[in-house]
């Protein structure tokens, strides 16, 4: 039996309401809020984060393989999931893989990992999902956009949902694209798509899926599957002929947004948190196509309860005080040249520190045991020379020793808040502190590892790891 052994997510801290962008325009959005990547945050950062959660008290060391599927990779030529790979520890010799230029990635994403699992060229197959588009200024995507992710562990053994079926249709069809040289995305007119695209489509695959395997609408327990809004998702969910009270899993389109690629697979993982054992799950993503599974719910899932997932994350949240902090998050604006000299970066000294920036190993001395960060010869507790073993110290929590804050930083969120950390097993991490609410900064406080970006210069996206509060 081949299907998901464990489930993440991951939701960003900050929010942005439809009423600050409908102020900014002069004009209604409707109810609810948007889901808003920090400025140290990308598709990538964000994917890590799922992956973490989804192998939450797992043994990292199991996964053969890991297929990212976005269509907003920080790197148009530069593979996203050998990054995710590293942050996450996972082995070196998995088989990474990128998945883009469709929305509906993460169905491919699955197939891919399924027949891997069932050929058995791979035992476990991490299928991870993120979305941080920018959509232009005054459109109609700016108050829908939203940004997040999912993660799916798929394997043969300790099974939570069975994969029963699935069925696949590719699809010339163009709603949503964007061409290499263009700055945002671009659409047709929306009655077009809605009645051409989305209402036949989705429904379509859906409809063929539940006839292949004798399945009617009324015995599936919860559908989870994307739509561009909210309009338009009730209306696939009568098309399919689903009641969307009791059958139909929230996009969250008012909480989160519409997370592209990740929001079908984020509406799965809210089904799966609160799925009981036997419930029948259709699972179908849309883009260039559809992709849709038929899911059976086992006893497992009672095992895999302790993710942060959907309703943790959401639960966990800031406002972002208006507009304008979203147009500096985002960068939507060219600003005054900065004063201070460009940052700079190296390849070289990524490259010889990879395995303590990506995958923040220190090192614990085998005489007295202390835990240092970062690497050094010399013990500075007993002096001991180059005898060290390796310690994983991104899943360590920590509590604030000390800290100082700058406002005239180079950050985009400032103050910039500069933090050493007392790690719980021993062990001193100085690190910038991330996602806070700087009123309740303190010593004292419990903080955890969170991969971000660093900074941006020559042209690179230099990653590591800082701290903050705990999430939930």
């Amino acid at each position: 039996m081949v299907g998901i052994v464990s489930y993440g997510a991951y939701i960003p801290i900050y929010r942005l309401s439809r009423d600050a962008i409908g102020a900014m325009w002069m004009k209604s959005l409707g109810r609810g809020e948007k889901a808003i990547a920090n400025a140290d945050e990308d598709s990538v950062t964000m994917g890590v984060e799922a992956v973490l959660d989804c192998l939450n008290g797992m043994d990292r060391q199991q996964v053969d393989a890991l297929y990212f599927a976005t269509v907003s990779p920080p790197y148009v030529e530069k593979q996203s999931a050998s990054i995710i790979r590293a942050a996450a520890d996972l082995r070196e010799d998995v088989l990474t893989i990128d998945i883009a230029h469709s929305l509906r990635g993460a169905g491919s994403a699955l197939q891919l990992a399924t027949d891997a699992v069932k050929a058995g060229s791979a035992k476990k197959v991490m299928v991870a999902t993120a979305e941080c588009r920018i959509p232009a200024p005054n459109s109609e995507f700016e108050a829908i956009f939203g940004d997040g992710a999912a993660a799916l562990l798929i394997g043969d053994s300790d099974v939570a949902a069975a994969i029963e079926g699935s069925y696949h249709l590719s699809s010339e069809f163009v709603d949503v694209w964007k061409k290499p040289q263009d700055t945002y995305m671009q659409t047709w007119e929306d009655r077009f798509l809605r009645d051409e695209g989305y209402m036949k489509i989705l429904p379509q695959a859906a409809l063929a899926l539940l006839k292949k395997h004798g399945v009617s609408p009324k015995s599936i327990s919860k559908a989870a599957f994307y739509g561009p809004d909210a309009r338009t998702h009730a209306s696939i969910a009568r098309e399919i002929g689903l009641d969307s009270k009791t059958q139909v899993q929230s996009p969250l389109f008012d909480s989160v947004g519409n997370t592209g690629t990740a929001l079908a697979p984020m509406t799965l993982v809210a089904a799966l948190e609160e799925a009981k054992p036997g419930d029948k799950i259709l699972y179908a993503t849309y883009g260039d196509g559809a992709d849709a599974f038929l899911l059976k719910v086992t006893e497992q899932i009672e095992k895999v309860r302790d993710r942060r997932g959907i309703k943790r994350h959401l639960a966990s949240k800031l406002m972002l005080p208006g507009y304008g902090k979203y147009v500096e998050i985002r960068e939507l604006m060219e600003w005054e040249a900065g004063r201070r000299p460009a940052r700079r970066s190296s390849l070289p000294a990524i490259w010889r520190d990879r395995q303590h920036l990506f995958a923040l190993y220190g090192q614990k001395c085998r005489v007295c045991g202390n835990i240092q960060y970062p690497k050094q010869r010399i013990c500075m507790y007993c002096q001991t020379k180059d005898n060290f073993e390796l310690i994983r110290l991104s899943d360590k929590k920590g509590t604030v020793f000390t800290f100082s804050m700058d406002e005239r930083a180079m950050e985009v969120v400032l103050p910039k808040v500069f933090t050493v950390v007392n790690l719980d097993d021993g062990g001193r991490f100085y690190s910038v502190m991330t996602d806070r609410d700087t009123s309740k900064v303190q010593v004292g406080m419990k903080v955890e590892m969170t991969f971000r970006i660093q900074l941006d210069a020559a042209g690179l996206h230099n990653y590591f790891w800082r701290v903050r509060p705990v999430r939930c």
